[in-house]
């Protein structure tokens, strides 16, 4: 838990001070007003024992306080992700493991210093313990009380509650999948809802997808017992005149790959291809958090992609909502399927003024951009620009790919109108793959956010991300619809 003051006290049983490389040499210490730490970082600076060098940290002690400080390096060579990863760093550092009560003063009084404490804190120090038996909330983490001197400002408990939501996600996302199946999802999102004001909700179940003929979403799910759902909240924070923004999230509560099926070492952790579905529900907890004056659909399209006798096979051909048949080229392609029909029933019954859809779409886009870029493609540059601003407003890096006319006839069937998989050697595949979605948008302004390779992080993470998933996409999402 984060508490603001807008002072330091010094009156924690322990003190983080952070300091920038110039500050200390230049003894310009204006954020410590407390004579007797300001002594002994006198004397620890005529030591030369501590030079302020990124992630450098360097303890003290009085009778009644331990003090850590932490160096930051250089300001010009400081990062958004550097920041974070210092902080994250020192709150698992061993000089903290008992701490419950901390004081933290950081080197500047700037917006994106603070926020980026707050972000390597709360997103930082997130551990999934669930099914540990030893070393459960590690360090004594989830019991903290972190009291951080900055300047009272209702933007930062914002940001605290917007690393609420990531963790939200990623709490979803680890769990197994035989627990957050559709059903779970669906009471995860009613108990969000209980209570709030101008929201609406439509749950589509395997009966009424039937029904409405989105049948690219029940093949998906074919071979599984799990039934498939299409819901949908209708946040209303504008004018009813105002048009809606639609987001969009994939929620395969599994991939097995189907009968195209996944080898080892690509099926171990395919719970996390509900990472977009996931993604959404934590933007949604923040949009009823924050509540911004925006009108907003958060769709989350869920299914299970399970072996079989029932389950779909390759080479066969289905109506979509929208009326295109697909032929199948493979069945582990079945993320675009299941978003394409939860697209065509969002233009035709809601006519959002732009869609953001949120997927683990492709391994190709993993190869092409890593493991710390979400992958962008869009039919409209302005609203391409507002979501990489947002990207770099946050730290929730993504970088756009290319999308143009001739891309087309790489999907084009010899049996269907399209084929769910592109190019030979899965060349292009993360543009093919979106060039397959574009085919449903209509004439809607669109783009896609293809999480593959940003969403988890495998053995000890990287960044400022632990093991397990990293909850992509929220405050991307979030910071998009409140200041688009």
């Amino acid at each position: 838990m984060i508490q603001f003051r807008s002072a330091a006290k010094f009156d924690k049983p322990f003190l983080v001070v952070f300091m920038e490389k110039s500050q200390w040499k230049a003894k310009d210490w204006p954020h410590i007003k407390n004579a007797p730490v300001h002594k002994l970082l006198e004397d620890l600076r005529g030591s030369g024992h501590f030079a302020a060098e990124s992630a450098e940290i360097f303890p003290l002690a009085t009778v009644r306080q331990a003090i850590i400080l932490v160096g930051v390096g250089e300001k010009k060579d400081l990062t958004p992700t550097s920041l974070r990863k210092i902080v994250r760093g020192v709150f698992l550092s061993s000089y903290l493991k008992s701490a419950q009560a901390i004081e933290v003063v950081p080197f500047e009084q700037k917006d994106s210093v603070v926020q980026g404490i707050i972000d390597g804190y709360l997103i930082g120090t997130y551990v999934w313990d669930k099914y540990r038996t030893v070393g459960k909330a590690a360090n004594g983490i989830k019991n903290r009380e972190i009291h951080l001197v900055c300047l009272q400002k209702k933007l930062y408990e914002e940001q605290s509650a917007i690393c609420n939501g990531v963790n939200f996600a990623r709490d979803l996302i680890n769990d197994n999948a035989d627990e957050v199946t559709s059903t779970r999802i669906e009471k995860v999102i009613l108990d969000l809802l209980k209570g709030q004001q101008d929201v609406k909700v439509e749950i589509l179940n395997q009966k009424e997808l039937k029904k409405q003929g989105l049948n690219l979403h029940l093949a998906v799910n074919q071979g599984s017992d799990k039934e498939p759902k299409l819901i949908i909240v209708k946040y209303r924070g504008a004018g009813k005149k105002d048009a809606y923004t639609a987001l969009i999230g994939k929620g395969m509560t599994f991939d097995t790959g189907g009968l195209n099926l996944k080898p080892t070492g690509s099926i171990e952790n395919m719970r996390l291809d509900m990472s977009g579905a996931a993604a959404v529900v934590g933007t949604l907890k923040n949009i009823l958090a924050l509540k911004p004056k925006k009108n907003i659909i958060f769709a989350c399209a869920l299914a299970e992609n399970a072996i079989g006798s029932r389950a779909y096979k390759p080479g066969d051909v289905f109506k979509s909502l929208n009326g295109k048949t697909v032929e199948i080229g493979n069945t582990d392609a079945e993320g675009r399927l299941v978003l394409a029909d939860a697209i065509s029933y969002i233009v035709k019954n809601y006519q959002p003024k732009q869609i953001i859809d949120i997927a683990t779409l492709t391994g190709a886009c993993l190869i092409a951009l890593g493991y710390d870029y979400s992958g962008l493609v869009s039919n409209d540059d302005v609203l391409a620009r507002k979501l990489l601003q947002a990207a770099n407003t946050t730290d929730d890096r993504a970088w756009r790919l290319p999308s143009y006319p001739e891309i087309s006839e790489y999907i084009k069937s010899e049996i269907a109108d399209i084929r769910n998989t592109g190019l030979p050697k899965g060349a292009a595949g993360a543009l093919t793959a979106a060039e397959f979605l574009r085919q449903f948008v209509e004439d809607t302004k669109w783009a896609h956010l293809d999480i593959a390779g940003s969403s988890f992080c495998d053995g000890k993470g990287r960044f400022y991300y632990g093991h397990g998933a990293t909850g992509a996409g929220v405050r991307l999402l979030t910071e998009f619809l409140r200041n688009q």
